[in-house]
């Protein structure tokens, strides 16, 4: 199969072209009209190399929900500031309902951010938008970009939406010392894959990324961020997420006849664990969890 994916920033196209197909929906999800003005005949050209078992555009269209509630939430509780590392091709201010003081912070490749730049010219944000040319592996300045966001916010929540996965793990343990050290921090949303996910999508994702692996896979999850001084807020899973928007996972018939018929013997426990593998996590510092938190949606 052709890899039309030839680098990490190109699974931005294919988001983007994710969720250009949802607008498209009569029972859409959210509703997302700049999507495929980004994606272009580039995330045209990737999404005809997807192939038919790959979850990806269900789980885009899931994740995408759970963090437009997150971001919500925090809002409602505080935060003037919304810092999106790695933001890709997100249309987040354009599309959603924001207050106009609220400052919003893009940062990506010096690329993505001009291909932004150029194509959304002519078009009006919802709050006040920033964007910000820095590869994030450049310790030294991100930890000065950092710095200064910092200091001009009263509370910031960070976005990494499909960003620690490529990541390894001395770079992501890297990134979340450096946001722990900023006090104007009060959560910070990251991808979350059990050890199964991470087979099952390895062996989908070489077929057609093989340039933009997963690196992140650490044994603990969980106690990875608890050494570094983070405290798991909330974890909204898109298996049972799904379930409560009427939008379960898209199954083969044969899987979907096998889940019907077990079903009823199933332990909640088990039935649980089939929709636990993927989930976004809501993550605050742990000595500002009782002073400043952000409550769990």
């Amino acid at each position: 199969m052709t890899q039309a994916i030839e680098n990490v920033s190109d699974t931005a196209f294919l988001v983007a072209g994710f969720r250009a197909a949802e607008a498209e929906r009569s029972d859409a999800l959210f509703r997302d009209p700049l999507a495929g003005k980004l994606a272009g005949d580039h995330g045209r050209k990737i999404l005809a190399t997807v192939p038919k078992r790959f979850l990806g555009a269900w789980s885009v269209v899931i994740r995408t929900v759970i963090i437009d509630s997150l971001i919500r939430d925090a809002i409602a509780n505080g935060a003037d500031t919304i810092l999106n590392l790695g933001a890709g091709l997100d249309t987040r201010p354009y599309r959603m309902a924001l207050p106009e003081s609220l400052r919003w912070i893009e940062v990506d490749y010096p690329r993505v951010i001009d291909l932004k730049d150029e194509h959304l010219a002519g078009e009006s944000p919802n709050c006040a938008l920033e964007r910000i040319k820095l590869d994030l592996t450049d310790r030294a300045a991100r930890r000065a970009f950092l710095s200064d966001v910092n200091a001009s916010a009263q509370g910031v929540l960070v976005i990494t939406e499909g960003v620690t996965p490529y990541l390894t793990e001395s770079d992501v343990g890297a990134l979340a010392d450096d946001l722990r050290e900023l006090d104007k921090v009060r959560g910070w949303i990251v991808d979350y894959f059990t050890p199964e996910a991470l087979n099952y999508g390895r062996k989908i994702r070489a077929r057609f990324m093989q340039a933009a692996p997963f690196l992140f896979e650490p044994k603990d999850w969980f106690g990875f961020f608890a050494e570094r001084g983070w405290r798991t807020e909330a974890v909204r899973y898109l298996g049972e997420e799904g379930e409560r928007l009427h939008r379960p996972m898209p199954l083969s018939p044969v899987t979907r006849v096998w889940l019907g018929l077990v079903r009823f013997v199933m332990t909640p426990e088990r039935r649980k664990a089939l929709l636990s593998h993927v989930a976004y996590v809501l993550l605050v510092p742990e000595d500002r969890t009782n002073r400043d938190r952000t409550p769990q949606p």
